[in-house]
């Protein structure tokens, strides 16, 4: 078994394991520790510089650029996508839902830095869209931002106390997200899906468990390509 397929097990027991401790309330601790160890691995290694391994810098750091744009055929996203994806997810989760404050997207001119218009999380995208977003989007900077939202991320968790985790989203910061465009309307399901949530499963799904469905998403397109 090669490195990657030992770390990508282990991501995958994490999240089993994650699940039970979190949705127990009874070992926060422990459920915050194990969400920041999983949740590291998902990101680049520069931004927890904490866990021997990074699923994100595995796939992207030895693809060109021509390499993440290119949706291959018979394929609906491309590398650069999902990466983009993934971190408009977890931005809007946290910082909107859970933390109630603003999208880091808007906090340091990220869209003009990636050379994008689109504020949406990419749920109900059509394909001239994808295609678009993946021809034009700057890759060095969609890295850097999604650095940043992971480094928001883990100051959010780290402040969270016990009984937060049982709290529901408010329905004020779901409506923020439409108002702030951050879904369109053919995309409501999600906010549907994020009302039904408590804080604690927000934590196992758009900031862990959904990324780590999008990174297994990239290294299959990856490998496609070769």
């Amino acid at each position: 078994m090669t490195k990657m397929e030992s770390y990508r097990k282990l991501c995958l027991s994490q999240q089993t394991e994650l699940r039970r401790i979190m949705m127990s309330f009874n070992q926060h601790q422990a459920a915050i520790e194990m969400f920041l160890c999983q949740h590291a691995m998902l990101h680049s290694a520069k931004m927890a510089q904490t866990e021997p391994w990074s699923f994100e810098d595995e796939v992207l750091d030895d693809m060109t650029e021509e390499q993440i744009r290119r949706i291959p055929q018979n394929c609906d996203h491309s590398v650069a996508w999902n990466i983009w994806h993934i971190a408009r997810i977890e931005d809007v989760a946290m910082n909107l839902l859970v933390a109630g404050g603003p999208q880091i997207l808007h906090r340091d001119n990220w869209l003009e830095r990636m050379k994008i218009s689109n504020r949406d999380t990419g749920n109900a995208m059509k394909r001239e869209a994808i295609t678009a977003l993946s021809d034009t989007i700057d890759i060095e900077a969609l890295r850097a931002y999604r650095l940043s939202v992971g480094r928001a991320t883990h100051e959010i968790v780290k402040g969270l106390r016990p009984e937060d985790l049982k709290q529901k989203v408010q329905s004020s910061r779901l409506q923020q997200v439409m108002d702030e465009g951050a879904l369109v309307e053919a995309a409501t399901g999600i906010r549907d899906y994020w009302s039904k949530r408590n804080i604690a499963g927000l934590l196992l799904m758009p900031a862990t468990r959904h990324p780590l469905v999008h990174l297994n998403e990239a290294l299959s397109l990856k490998r496609r390509r070769q």
